[in-house]
């Protein structure tokens, strides 16, 4: 038989077999989630250190929001409710 052929014939016409294809682009994907990963964590830090190093103004827009937050937080309860 002339398996050499049709392996041939299956292929697309990159030249490539998606399990090449696959092999190919793995390590960009493992890259990219490694820097998303790495972003996110410095991102987090960035975070925390802006929550403690400003804790007294941070507490007073929790206190601001506060009564806005419980304002939405009804109208959606009767909002829902009217339904």
């Amino acid at each position: 038989m002339d398996s050499p052929q049709m392996e041939e014939s299956t292929k697309p016409e990159g030249g490539l077999t998606m399990t090449e294809e696959i092999k190919k682009a793995a390590p960009r994907k493992c890259l990219a989630t490694f820097l998303k990963v790495v972003l996110g964590l410095v991102l987090l830090g960035l975070g925390a250190w802006a929550v403690l190093g400003w804790w007294e103004f941070f507490l007073v827009i929790i206190k601001g929001c506060s009564g806005l937050f419980l304002l939405l937080a009804g109208i959606i309860t009767l909002a829902v409710a009217k339904e």
